[in-house]
This record gives C-alpha cells, sequence and structure tokens, in this order.
C-alpha cells in the first residue's frame, strides 16, 4: 500500500502517533517510491545549478566557502521554487507530521543538507527545539535520504525517548548549520538509548523537536545528501522576537567570521 492510501488508515495512523510519544521519533521506509525519489533528485540538481545564486547568503552554506563543490545546506527551499513549495505544504509531509502531533501543523522550513566526501563535519547532539523557541514546545523535523545513508557517510542517531525530559543546557558548538548544541552529552542514558537507522533513498525519519539527535561525519568516498522538513503544531506559540533576534546575531556572527 502506497503512503498516499496508508495515511488514510485509522490503524495505521494510531500505531505511528503511539510509537511516536513512546520513542521521539519514528521511520517510515519508502515514504517516497523511486520514480518520485528520482524526480527529486533532479530537481535538486536543477535548484542547485540554476537558483542558488539568487538566495541571500545567511541561507546557503558551505564547508568551505570558497570551494562552491562544498555545498553543505540550503534553507527554505519552498521560498525559491513551487516543486518543493508543493511538497511541503498540504502534501503527505504536512499530512504525516498532523497525524503524529495530533494537530493542525504549519510548515515553517525546507532545507536540503549535504555532507561532502570526506569533509563533512559531524552534526553536534542537539534538540531542535532549543533552536524553535516554542510553548509548548510541540514540533517535528523531518529528515529523507536522496541516496543511501550509513554509518560511514554520516548516519543519524537519536537518544530513545529523550523528548520526554526537556531541554537539555546547549552551548555554541562553532559546527556552521548547528550552533548549539548539547555541552554534557554523553551520559550513561544517552549511550545506553542511542539508536541508528541506515536509510534509502526516500525513507523518512521523523522526530520529535525535544529528541536528541545527533549525526557522523561523512569519512567515506560518497556525498551524503537530505531534504528536511519543519513543521510546528498549531497549538505551539513561537517567540517570534527572541526568533529572530536570535537569527540575526548568527547570520552577524556568521558574517563577521567569512563562514558565509
Amino acid at each position: 500500500m502506497k503512503p498516499t492510501d496508508i495515511l488514510n488508515d485509522k490503524t495505521f495512523c494510531n500505531k505511528l502517533r503511539q510509537d511516536f510519544l513512546r520513542d521521539g521519533y519514528i521511520l517510515f521506509r519508502n515514504f517516497l517510491q523511486q520514480d518520485e525519489i528520482e524526480l527529486v533528485n533532479t530537481k535538486i540538481q536543477e535548484f542547485i545549478k540554476t537558483r542558488v545564486s539568487d538566495m541571500p547568503a545567511k541561507e546557503v552554506y558551505y564547508e568551505d566557502i570558497d570551494n562552491k563543490d562544498t555545498l553543505k545546506q540550503l534553507q527554505k527551499l519552498f521560498a525559491y521554487d513551487p516543486f518543493f513549495f508543493d511538497m511541503m505544504f498540504g502534501s503527505r509531509f504536512e499530512k504525516l507530521a498532523s497525524i503524529v502531533l495530533d494537530d493542525n501543523v504549519e510548515g515553517k522550513n525546507m532545507q536540503y543538507f549535504n555532507k561532502p566526501s570526506k569533509i563533512g563535519k559531524p552534526t553536534p547532539p542537539h534538540q531542535d527545539g532549543y533552536y524553535f523557541m516554542l510553548t509548548p514546545n510541540e514540533a517535528v523535523t523531518m529528515w529523507m535520504p536522496l541516496e543511501p545513508v550509513d554509518e560511514e557517510n554520516g548516519c543519524v542517531r537519536y537518544v530513545k525517548g529523550s523528548h520526554r525530559y526537556g531541554i537539555r543546557s546547549h552551548g555554541r558548538t562553532g559546527t556552521l548549520g548547528f550552533s548549539q548544541g548539547i555541552m554534557d552529552f554523553g551520559c550513561p542514558n544517552d549511550v545506553a538509548n542511542e539508536v541508528f537507522f541506515p536509510t534509502q533513498p526516500g525513507d523518512l525519519l521523523v522526530h520529535h523537536s525535544l529528541t536528541i539527535h545527533r549525526a557522523d561525519g561523512n569519512t567515506s568516498e560518497r556525498t551524503r545528501k537530505a531534504l528536511g522538513f519543519i513543521y510546528y503544531a498549531e497549538k505551539a506559540k513561537e517567540d517570534k522576537a527572541a526568533h529572530e533576534a536570535y537569527a540575526q546575531n548568527l547570520a552577524k556572527e556568521l558574517a563577521e567570521d567569512k563562514k558565509i
């Protein structure tokens, strides 16, 4: 059964919601079919060739700003291309977000990620909710690989059940795109409950905004490309002034450090 059909199955959706509540994440295999993921990859390649040069510097990150082949991250794809707008809004991604959050949702960001071969840095352990500044902190991040991902090229790792214990203390990391990380990560509970999933193109990982997660660096000869989607629950209220101030200060610091 295709995801477009199975997301209308109440029994299946209830199980997704319960698994999400228990673990803080779900893995939905083959959320996109092969022909769909091939189209997405084609659209991403076209976007990088034709649209990136017109985007604001604060929405385009490179591992090495002087080497355009080291593209690392793009923000708000839906704002620049109708194909990605349709993926973000009124889509099965949006529907899945509303199922696991048990609420109407608001799409906030759609990102492209890559860890270039050999130089793709680890993603520090963090909670997305630290950046979101929501009350209550009810949101999801979805992560979909565009090519095979494993331990060598940077798989995502979750601390199972960590979404139930609130926000941990974060501090500056120096990692472009992930400026804040959990400073005391590595306690016995973190280690004992950490899980990871090798994934194939079109698989979809979905995690709660409070779920602790990280990703390995890329030590392989392959790239590690993926899309990310962020949805806030309707009941979650954003401290927009604080969020905007943080974003402005971060952009200023990155510009001063010549990272963007």
